[in-house]
């Protein structure tokens, strides 16, 4: 018997695929949501057969409008104990100069699509008075970002969210958790156009690593996790310096 049932946005690559082989690992029977079909029917015929769990691959674009909606009617027979909110993109560029269709949909998926998500999961989990939600945002969650900045103000607002969040559902048996992670290993560089920048030739973490930190940090219930030592850090003393300087050090990093 599974101990449940999680639900991973991003799920085909990435993040989105440890934590999905996590859940799995721990006994959830999994519903895998991206837009790559064949890479999560793969993934999903990959989990079954490794932990005797049951895998839906669930095809969704959560840049359009309508997506939250059409998968929580999809699995309404379903309850969902694990809402992982992991699908996300960047964008870099001058502001005056990028794409606002592409910053549009950015918008979309990392703030609405996440939080619509959140509004139709988190009241059956309240009423179950069972249930966790992960939110994955970034230590971009922080600073201003020059270059990029919807992005970086896209995962200010999942961190500001989710601390709302958790504190609205204490009490309920519904813990909220958000992770932040600096540079990962995946293809999320490459498709923001940002592999040349400072910031993604320094240190990175593999994306395995930054899953099992926020996995656990999810099951132990907590509020907020910096994934990483050293991102820990940066952020401390990000918190003690002026915006306008942050502001100033991240356009340097990301040019």
């Amino acid at each position: 018997m599974a101990r449940g049932t999680a639900l991973i946005t991003g799920a085909s690559g990435g993040i989105g695929e440890e934590l999905a082989k996590l859940c799995a690992a721990g006994g959830y029977d999994v519903v895998l949501v991206a837009r790559n079909r064949a890479a999560l029917e793969a993934l999903a015929a990959s989990l079954s057969r490794q932990h005797g769990i049951r895998a839906r691959a669930l095809a969704a674009d959560l840049a359009d409008p309508a997506a939250p909606p059409a998968i929580f009617q999809q699995v309404r027979d379903t309850p969902i104990d694990i809402l992982v909110n992991n699908a996300g993109f960047g964008l870099r560029g001058a502001y005056a100069e990028t794409d606002w269709a592409v910053e549009a949909r950015m918008i979309q998926v990392n703030v609405a699509a996440l939080a619509h998500l959140a509004k139709l999961f988190l009241p059956p989990m309240i009423a179950r008075r069972s249930g966790r939600i992960l939110n994955v945002a970034s230590t971009a969650a922080f600073v201003p970002g020059p270059f990029m900045a919807v992005y970086y103000a896209s995962k200010a607002f999942v961190r500001s969210f989710s601390e709302a969040l958790a504190n609205e559902a204490a009490g309920t048996g519904v813990t909220v958790t958000v992770v932040c992670p600096g540079p990962t290993r995946t293809g999320f560089g490459e498709a923001a156009g940002a592999t040349g920048t400072q910031i993604f030739r320094g240190p990175a973490m593999t994306a395995s690593d930054v899953a099992r930190e926020a996995y656990d940090a999810m099951m132990a219930g907590r509020r907020e996790r910096i994934v990483g030592a050293r991102n820990r850090w940066m952020m401390a003393a990000a918190r003690l310096a002026p915006r306008a300087i942050l502001a100033g050090i991240t356009r340097r990093l990301n040019s």
